[in-house]
């Protein structure tokens, strides 16, 4: 079990950041597709793309009621190796030891591979099963631009999908009776409860806001201190407004990590800063009043500083609640294992307004993801897989 890991180890390496970086429909992506494809076929699952670029393998024939497994195998830039990945090789592996028994599924199986789901070319978290399910909108889509300047409808005509196709897939959707997502923790919650496996309680609610503060562009050696409207200091003091605000509220989390500057000269006061914020909370009320503190903070710093800013939404994903008898179903079959809350988003979240869903947690030692520091040892990797087997079983 898990050698896919190791095969796909030296794919999407980032010299730079560490970890790896694989983004939708970039080299790395396309690699790590083609492996997919080569490895599912390998144990006799047939093999499709959809419209939207999530790619299916399905045991036996393609059908109505199906359960689904899967999870998504892009990164976010330097992340780690576990992230995704775990749960597409232990969907592989818990269906090939399910065959290796002579185990004859009753209703139809299939493992799923969303496109996009870290967001890290386009923007937008979840991007694949968005667009499976209409919470995004097709046109909003096809105009994203990476930053390079490529939409997301080149880009997905270059991958070889039709981009006028991209949107709302009712057929797909339909066919997935129930959804089973594998994950390494994002978290610490198996660490302090002592267990290998856990399953998913809730996700956070969540967004992305771009904030655009704008200033007077000048010479670095030319303009004296006093006479300056920089927009880079007022973005510092606007991200430490960010963390003060939100450590005022206890639970909820805000980041900023990612911050682009125009024009980017050593010697050149810049003319804007984009920073890109990330807010979570438990409800969606109090994601949106931790954003509204966030604003008032943002706005009030950088006014100081002879700037203004704008916040322009990117995304925006509701609390998540998952299925409580499926919740409680699968803790039993795997011998009452705990339900853990999770602050990180999944594509099985997004599932959740139009199919029954659930997840399977994999301890992480370290508690770290995102990183290349990101953690799971061998022994809890396999309790994964023969806790997904069970399941399917089970299930099939």
């Amino acid at each position: 079990m898990l050698a896919g890991l190791d095969e796909i180890a030296g794919t999407g390496r980032d010299a730079q950041r560490g970890g790896y970086s694989r983004h939708v429909w970039q080299a790395a992506d396309l690699e790590l597709r083609a492996w997919f494809i080569e490895r599912a076929e390998r144990i006799g699952l047939a093999v499709e793309t959809d419209r939207n670029g999530n790619i299916w393998a399905w045991w036996g024939e393609p059908g109505p009621d199906a359960v689904v497994t899967g999870s998504h195998l892009d990164s976010v830039p330097g992340g780690g190796a576990f992230d995704g990945p775990l749960g597409v090789v232990s969907s592989l592996d818990a269906i090939a030891r399910l065959q290796a028994s002579g185990f004859v599924p009753s209703r139809a199986c299939a493992i799923l591979v969303f496109a996009e789901e870290e967001g890290s070319r386009f923007g937008i978290a979840c991007l694949g099963s968005r667009l499976m399910t209409g919470a995004l909108h097709a046109d909003r889509a096809r105009a994203l631009v990476d930053p390079d300047g490529i939409t997301l409808a080149d880009a997905a005509a270059r991958a070889g999908l039709d981009p006028a196709r991209l949107g709302t897939d009712r057929e797909s959707l339909e066919r997935i009776g129930l959804f089973v997502e594998l994950h390494v923790e994002q978290g610490r919650g198996l660490i302090d409860l002592g267990g290998p496996v856990a399953v998913a309680s809730s996700i956070l609610a969540h967004g992305r806001w771009r904030l655009t503060v704008t200033g007077q562009g000048n010479h670095a050696g030319a303009t004296l201190m006093a006479d300056r409207r920089d927009p880079m200091v007022a973005a510092a003091r606007a991200v430490l407004a960010v963390q003060d605000t939100a450590a005022a509220r206890p639970g909820t989390r805000a980041t900023v990590g990612r911050m682009n500057i125009v024009p980017g000269g050593t010697n050149v006061i810049p003319s804007s800063v984009q920073a890109w914020l990330d807010a979570r909370a438990e409800t969606d009320e109090e994601t949106r009043a931790l954003l509204g503190e966030i604003t008032a903070a943002v706005e009030a710093v950088v006014a100081e500083n002879g700037c203004s800013v704008s916040v322009v939404e990117e995304s925006w994903a509701d609390a998540v609640h998952f299925d409580p008898e499926l919740r409680d179903r699968f803790s039993a079959v795997l011998g009452d294992v705990p339900a853990l809350a999770t602050g990180a988003g999944h594509d099985s979240g997004v599932l959740t307004a139009s199919v029954p869903s659930a997840m399977l947690f994999v301890r992480n030692p370290t508690g770290i993801s995102h990183s290349p520091e990101e953690f799971a040892s061998a022994d809890d990797c396999v309790a994964g897989v023969e806790a997904l087997e069970k399941l399917l079983r089970t299930l099939l």
